[in-house]
């Protein structure tokens, strides 16, 4: 027995080149394996924020696409709706046979629930109808009609929830937006499934599990030919070869962000050309209605060709502000020549007569300002041209010892003559300009009559930056065009 223990010991017995080896290998399998763990965990969260983001984004579109939705319903009966008594009800027939035929892609449609519980429209799921839905939940336990009802009820809102997809007849998961109209009792809505961004999140992560295994296998690979470095060549082969691996690591890093930015442009392109096709089909569908109809009541035909016609507005709406989301003068130029540009494709659009007066700024706007009183402006624009039917429309955009104001007025009827306008209308309206301002811990104040109305946006000096020092050495000219 001794003997074959000494015998053990002697076989185990190292050289002194393999506790060379062992001392220069074994701190670098060490080192190596700590720094695969510490660039995926790195990799993984990075991949977890970047997905996180893009969740955020498409879910954030869905949303303001059902808000769109909503609004294009809305303007499609708002007249019907509007001259109706609460116990109208033929013009409650009406409204839900409007309802019923507005359908949209594969799976899109408006539903209708009274405030007891009843479905008066789906168009898609018609067993549906006539039927008390009060305590329905989905297949996970939420509540779906009455939480629909209460949302509703408060002035609406959106819900999350799965149910059966039309098409596949498989539950999924649904965003909805629903509103309250509250003469009638009813809670309108319609819904987008997001098994599409699910399936996206989904492909993401599996994709960054896909590139953690391969990071993993060229680490390994690297480690091994750093390991047959040392071995031929020594320390001095083995610490190149660990550089050129964090090289490798870093450009993969730079390729995986950059993969992930074409994405985001290609999602947001896809998301721009599905919303305009999808207004077009709706506007056909409405022509062919109108056509059915024409042998029919006469105010039908007249709802029918104010929705069109609106449709057709919303249809520009789409894509002026897919051009408008971010201005290049606003960037380039400074706030001035944006709202001068806005103000001018505002004329060239309307024919309403824009004056836009504004002076040199002594200092800088923040950032911040500049994007929310360029939103100001747009959103005041816009209500202007929906609901003013003004003639003129006045611009000014000025500093002052408190900070910078932008002032929007015009010659038209007044709030008190357009309730689409009030804070309450959907979230729209003032009701924006007054968030954004909020977050600049400005002010909003708003002066209107029957001979027109009048927005004040000021923003407070502690979003004003010190002067540009390269701009305050050369001469200022154009007070139109300057930078503010």
């Amino acid at each position: 027995m001794k003997a074959f223990l000494s015998n053990l010991l002697t076989r185990l017995r190292l050289s002194y080149g393999q506790k060379l080896f062992l001392l220069a290998t074994i701190p670098l399998v060490l080192a190596v394996a700590a720094i695969s763990l510490v660039v995926a965990n790195q990799a993984r969260q990075l991949a977890e924020r970047e997905i996180s983001v893009l969740e955020t984004q498409l879910i954030e579109a869905k949303k303001r696409e059902l808000n769109n939705y909503i609004q294009l319903a809305r303007t499609a009966f708002f007249a019907e709706y509007g001259r109706a008594a609460p116990d109208d009800e033929a013009a409650k027939e009406r409204v839900t046979q409007i309802l019923a035929a507005m359908i949209y892609d594969r799976d899109g449609f408006f539903f209708v629930y009274h405030y007891d519980g009843t479905n008066l429209v789906s168009p898609r799921q018609t067993e549906l109808i006539g039927r008390d839905w009060s305590g329905r939940t989905d297949r996970n336990g939420v509540p779906v009609v009455d939480e629909l009802i209460r949302i509703a009820r408060s002035g609406g809102g959106y819900h999350t929830y799965d149910w059966e997809k039309p098409s596949t007849g498989e539950a999924e998961r649904m965003i909805t937006y629903v509103v309250g109209l509250q003469d009638w009792q009813w809670a309108l809505g319609t819904g987008i499934f997001i098994d599409d961004v699910l399936a996206n999140v989904a492909a993401a992560r599996a994709v960054t599990e896909e590139r953690v295994a391969r990071t993993f296998f060229w680490i390994g690979a690297i480690t091994l030919a750093a390991l047959l470095a040392v071995f031929g060549s020594g320390l001095i082969i083995n610490i190149r070869e660990r550089r050129l691996a964090d090289a490798k690591l870093k450009a993969l890093t730079q390729r995986v962000l950059d993969t992930q930015e074409e994405e985001r442009g290609r999602v947001a392109r896809e998301l721009h050309d599905s919303i305009s096709q999808l207004l077009v089909g709706i506007r056909y569908a409405l022509e062919l209605a109108r056509r059915r109809v024409q042998a029919g009541d006469a105010r039908a035909e007249e709802n029918i060709g104010k929705g069109i016609e609106g449709l057709n507005g919303a249809i520009q709406e789409v894509r002026r502000i897919s051009r408008d989301l971010r201005p290049g003068q606003l960037d380039d130029l400074g706030l001035g020549p944006a709202i001068h540009a806005l103000t001018e494709e505002f004329t060239k659009r309307t024919g309403i007569k824009a004056d836009l007066k504004t002076v040199v700024f002594r200092n800088r706007l923040a950032p911040d300002a500049k994007i929310a009183l360029y939103r100001i402006a747009q959103e005041a624009l816009t209500n202007i041209e929906r609901h003013a039917q003004a003639t003129e429309v006045h611009v000014d955009l000025f500093g002052h010892k408190t900070g910078a104001t932008l002032r929007v007025a015009d010659n038209g009827r007044g709030l008190a003559n357009s309730p689409d306008l009030s804070p309450g209308a959907g979230g729209l309206g003032l009701r924006n300009m007054q968030e954004r301002v909020e977050q600049l811990d400005g002010t909003l104040r708003v002066f209107s009559s029957e001979r027109g109305t009048r927005i004040d946006a000021t923003v407070p000096l502690s979003h004003i930056l010190p002067p540009d020092p390269d701009r305050a050495a050369g001469p200022q000219t154009q007070p139109r065009k300057a930078r503010a």
